[in-house]
């Protein structure tokens, strides 16, 4: 069943959901997610890696925790690619992933990189939010660019989200992540019973820096003595068999060990080996 909140906020900015447009749009988004119980459920369980360290940088740099959702619908917590050629979990395109300091290279691709891609989405929502003055034009803004939000403002004379019309992709764009945020904190009254030792767990492992070129990423990672397939989903960020560095810059590699490739030592970890319900 669908149950919709009376009342709710979003970035601490008040929902108006008196509006019946407003309730409408974000029944058919909840509506949608529910029913789509195998991506949403894989969702949930993927957020208990991601979220402890995606929350951390929005609330050093003062974004509300309610944008970890807008990396939720924009990627589904994996470091997708678009067809438009967006990548990573916040769907940067190139030249956007450039300007706000992210190295993007054949070989290196800092947009894979989980914290440095949350860094400069941070930057780029802290900049768009100085604009609009408020987190639901900055969501919409995120989705079809500032220039097209803005178009639109001044053409209606509106000032705000709710009343805008928009693309019809944008104008889903947040009710998407109120959707998910009303489900992903309250699971269990949608019908989503995950239990926490099923969650996918935060990763274990250590880090080397790097300063000269590497000629064989596969015979690297062996040297290292972490499997080559650890090593890649350790490092998204890595797009090539070598790494060509000629001016000394230094990169950082995750590394895994073989103690820490055992699902029941995660558990053990995180005090996880119960049959708890959550």
């Amino acid at each position: 069943h669908v149950y919709l909140p009376n009342n709710m906020n979003f970035c601490g900015e008040k929902v108006p959901m008196r509006i019946i447009d407003v309730k409408e749009r974000l029944d058919r988004e909840m509506t949608v997610n529910i029913n789509l119980h195998s991506a949403t459920t894989l969702i949930i369980k993927r957020a208990n890696r991601y979220f402890p360290e995606i929350e951390p940088i929005l609330k050093k740099h003062g974004i509300p925790d309610d944008f970890k959702y807008l990396a939720v619908i924009e990627s589904a917590l994996t470091n997708a690619t678009s067809s438009a050629g967006a990548k990573g979990f916040w769907q940067f395109m190139p030249k956007t992933a450039k300007e706000y300091g992210l190295v993007v290279t054949e070989e290196w691709d800092e947009r894979y990189d989980l914290k440095k891609a949350t860094q400069a989405a941070v930057e780029y929502l802290k900049a768009s939010y100085s604009r609009f003055g408020d987190w639901a034009l900055t969501c919409a803004a995120y989705n079809c660019g500032e220039a097209g939000v803005k178009k639109q403002m001044e053409k209606q004379g509106c000032k705000d989200y709710w009343g805008l019309a928009i693309n019809s992709e944008t104008s889903r764009y947040v009710y998407r992540i109120l959707a998910y945020k009303i489900l992903m904190e309250n699971p269990q009254q949608y019908g989503f019973y995950v239990r926490m030792k099923d969650c996918h767990q935060p990763l274990q492992y250590d880090t080397i820096t790097i300063d000269s070129t590497i000629t064989n990423m596969p015979m690297f990672a062996k040297k290292l003595n972490c499997p080559y397939k650890y090593f890649k989903i350790l490092n998204p960020q890595v797009r090539a068999d070598k790494l060509t560095n000629q001016n000394k810059k230094k990169y950082t590699f995750k590394i895994i060990t073989k103690e820490n490739l055992s699902y029941s030592n995660a558990l053990e970890q995180n005090n996880l080996t119960d049959n708890t319900d959550y």
